[in-house]
């Protein structure tokens, strides 16, 4: 693995890897298929004793979009009735969260130029079902307050969050800077 690709999951993954959220999704560009499949075959062995797993959501020659979690936190996440509910109204089986893992997976593969986004991607996220649900059916119009999110539910809280994620990127920014590895940086939870 090449420091870009920890210099990436830094920029956009530290919550995730310090344990305050769920998962994150980003993009990165890649050399070919055969590649990335090696990158992520090394990062899953080096996270998962953390408690972490990085799966492809989709790729092209150029790029591919990836997405980091807790698998636990995950299944934490999708127990709430109300994510059930979400999910449910968005055609997901809810049985096991593996299953509706992988039905997010699909639905993010087929994601084409005008097709939307699913939006109850927010839940595998550690988004509050509140503001995922409040998105889904409002769009960007009435939210209290947008940060990480579009929050609709618990403003201050929500600030307070968001105030972590950027202490907890600023300082694992820092701290790979001065040299500490990614293998040393994810925290197991």
């Amino acid at each position: 693995m090449t420091r870009t690709s920890e210099e990436l999951l830094i920029r956009y993954c530290s919550p995730t890897l310090a344990g305050l959220k769920t998962g994150n999704i980003f993009t990165c560009a890649v050399e070919d298929r055969e590649t990335l499949y090696r990158d992520l075959r090394e990062l899953n062995r080096m996270l998962s004793p953390k408690g972490l797993r990085i799966l492809p959501l989709r790729h092209s020659a150029e790029k591919a979009m990836l997405y980091l979690f807790r698998p636990a936190h995950l299944a934490s996440d999708l127990e709430d009735p109300r994510a059930r509910r979400i999910l449910n109204s968005c055609g997901y089986c809810t049985d096991t969260v593996n299953g509706c893992l992988i039905q997010m997976m699909q639905r993010m593969r087929r994601l084409e130029g005008n097709r939307s986004f699913p939006h109850e991607v927010g839940l595998f996220l550690g988004y509050p079902p509140e503001d995922v649900r409040g998105f889904i059916e409002n769009g960007a119009e009435g939210c209290k307050f947008s940060g990480c999110w579009k929050v609709y539910d618990d403003e201050e809280q929500a600030r307070k969050i968001f105030d972590r994620f950027r202490k907890c990127t600023r300082v694992y920014t820092q701290q790979l800077t001065c040299g500490k590895s990614l293998d040393r940086l994810a925290v197991s939870v």
